[in-house]
């Protein structure tokens, strides 16, 4: 037998099968069910071992198996690793058919405290009680304890000689078609919409994991499912850290599983497209697609309230490249754009213009497109912890459906995400166009053509307001520095400098991206911030090589070379302006002492009271 478990692919399960060394299999498939529960038999002779016995539907069969490789009787120990009703309603049959006085039920005392209840005349062994370990035959049992992985007092069992782990609840999976041994990764999405249901939470479901690898495991014999061999194992616990468990929290009432499973995968794929996409048309794209998953939506447009009074407007048709519109000459809806959320739904309860509209839990209402009579459902978004409406989600669905209240959890969940969306780039659009306002008031350097101090200040102000908002919208800091640029001056004359000026300007310009803010410092000093995710260390390298490599003409017979020093520094949440720029200034500095024409990154100390 080898840790792949290949024996056990096509074993037939009417009998007892061997997984591991003198360890069995000995449950019973229920058929059409998707729950389908594991028992397992440790062969020790008459100190023999029987984990999580089974309920009452399944005990028949599993005294079947149990007699083809040994006596009931042989059995001493009756492993509970929790008390649910799945792994210990066969436990009074058991207790009538035990008569040997050193038997005994193995558990946590928390599970105890439950299972005395059924009145059995077993007494009851504790883990807890006994260093977690039971000593055996030839081996030694280890009891992992995993709480509230789903029970407070939840343990595993891990048996080190055959390094198979008897994992109670912990990698179960629901499993439409019977199968013993798990086939490929594909059984993660088994083990996915399990966990999220049954783990209370991340953190919960994490220690657990973290609790398991520090054995060597090689066989997980879990409750549930299927049992999954080594070459699965490390792929299932890396897959389980990343799930998003305690669905039930998402809705008050909808308790099916796969859909809220769906609805969770949808939540967090919508936030990993924020974290993944800056462009909003590569985001709306995503969000479409995602949205797509639970309804019907042919097109998700948007209509964002701009300060000036206007509405920005976000359509498939022009790539959601943006129009700018007077909220008179659009839909209806659009009108409630910057009012306060509780008139919407007055409006919607009193007056006639809103008549036929059907409004869902004060959360959003379900018309008719008034050109092509298309259903649509419009969500208005408001901003946490306010009440006036920033904008509408408009969702045009391909064919009429009922609303149900599965339908109204679905869109309640996903509002907030869209919310998200449009705010984000509503902030990016407000930022250009504060960057267009400056060009208008020529802000920027007559010598060079890069931004002033003055601009610098105004926004970049609204950049760190944003990354305070969004630890994600990141900004760094990267100050620059011509080297010996006073002997360029000295040498060459101040024409000379000012063409080393404006060259590197244009160097800094043509290699940073439009979203960068490029600024002319003061003399020979210029400062790049560097907007959003981006691998500044290496954007700061390859602009001090651009500057090196680069012949100065300075109207001399022979072109001039110079090279420039760098210090960054990334900027912390909440952090003020003048401190991050001084961090990199102090890396500035660090530069020039240690030799000049290099790049030297601050470390990012935590921020003291400013």
């Amino acid at each position: 037998m080898t840790s792949d478990l290949a024996h056990l692919r096509h074993a037939d399960t009417t009998q007892a099968l061997e997984v591991a060394d003198r360890i069995w299999w000995v449950g019973h498939v229920l058929p059409n069910d998707p729950f389908q529960c594991h028992v397992y038999l440790l062969e020790q002779g008459d100190q023999s071992v029987l984990f999580d016995p089974g309920s009452r539907l399944t005990f028949a069969g599993t005294l079947g198996k149990i007699e083809q490789v040994i006596p009931f009787t042989h059995i001493r120990y009756f492993v509970c690793h929790h008390q649910d009703p799945d792994i210990t309603a066969a436990l009074p049959l058991i207790d009538d058919m035990t008569n040997r006085p050193d038997a005994c039920i193995v558990t946590h005392w928390r599970a105890q405290a439950l299972l005395r209840h059924y009145g059995l005349k077993l007494p009851f062994w504790l883990v807890d009680q006994h260093e977690w370990r039971l000593q055996l035959q030839d081996r030694e049992l280890e009891f992992i304890f995993t709480p509230y992985a789903h029970f407070p007092g939840a343990i595993c069992s891990f048996d080190r000689r055959t390094r198979v782990l008897f994992s109670s609840d912990l990698f179960g999976g629901f499993t439409q078609t019977p199968t013993l041994v798990a086939q490929d990764e594909s059984h993660f999405e088994a083990l996915r919409p399990f966990h999220e249901h049954y783990m209370p939470s991340n953190d919960i479901l994490g220690y657990a994991l973290t609790q398991i690898e520090r054995y060597p495991v090689e066989i997980i014999c879990s409750q549930h499912g299927s049992i999954i061999p080594r070459p699965l194992i490390g792929f299932m616990i890396e897959k389980l850290r990343h799930i998003n468990c305690g669905i039930y929290l998402l809705v008050q009432d909808d308790t099916d599983i796969q859909r809220l499973s769906r609805l969770n995968a949808t939540l967090r794929d919508i936030a990993e497209t924020m974290l993944l996409y800056r462009d909003f048309r590569d985001i709306a794209t995503r969000l479409l697609e995602l949205v797509q998953r639970s309804l019907p939506v042919e097109r998700l447009d948007y209509y964002a309230a701009l300060s000036d009074s206007n509405v920005l407007v976000l359509k498939r048709e022009t790539r959601f490249s943006g129009t700018i519109e007077s909220s008179i000459h659009l839909p209806y809806f659009c009108t409630f754009i910057g009012r306060n959320r509780e008139d919407w739904i007055i409006i919607h309860n009193d007056t006639l213009a809103t008549h036929g509209h059907c409004l869902h839990n004060e959360l959003f209402c379900v018309d008719k497109d008034a050109d092509s009579n298309e259903q649509q459902i419009r969500i208005p978004l408001v901003g946490h912890g306010q009440e006036r409406i920033d904008g509408f989600a408009v969702m045009t669905l391909k064919t009429c459906i009922p609303i149900t209240q599965a339908v109204i959890q679905i869109v309640s969940q996903i509002a907030e995400p869209l919310q998200v969306a449009l705010e984000r780039e509503v902030i990016y659009r407000m930022i250009d166009m504060e960057r267009e306002r400056a060009y208008q008031r020529s802000i920027r350097d007559s010598l060079t053509g890069l931004f002033t101090r003055f601009y610098m200040h105004d926004v970049m102000t609204r950049y760190c307001n944003l990354h305070d908002r969004d630890r994600d919208a990141e900004v760094t800091a990267i100050l620059i520095d011509i080297d010996h640029f006073k002997r360029v001056n000295d040498t060459y004359g101040h024409g000379a400098g000012d063409r080393v000026l404006q060259q590197v300007g244009v160097i800094l310009s043509r290699e940073s991206r439009s979203t960068d803010v490029v600024v002319r410092y003061g003399g020979e000093e210029f400062i790049i911030f560097v907007v959003g995710k981006s691998d500044s260390c290496l954007f700061a390298e390859r602009l001090r090589l651009r500057i090196a490599e680069h012949a100065f003409d300075i109207d001399t017979n022979a072109p001039l070379h110079v090279t420039a020093s760098f210090g960054m520094a990334q900027r912390i949440q909440t952090e003020v302006l003048e401190n991050l720029i001084r961090r990199a200034d102090e890396a500035l500095y660090c530069a020039k002492e240690t030799g000049r024409n290099r790049v030297v990154n601050a470390s990012n100390p935590v921020l003291e009271n400013q």
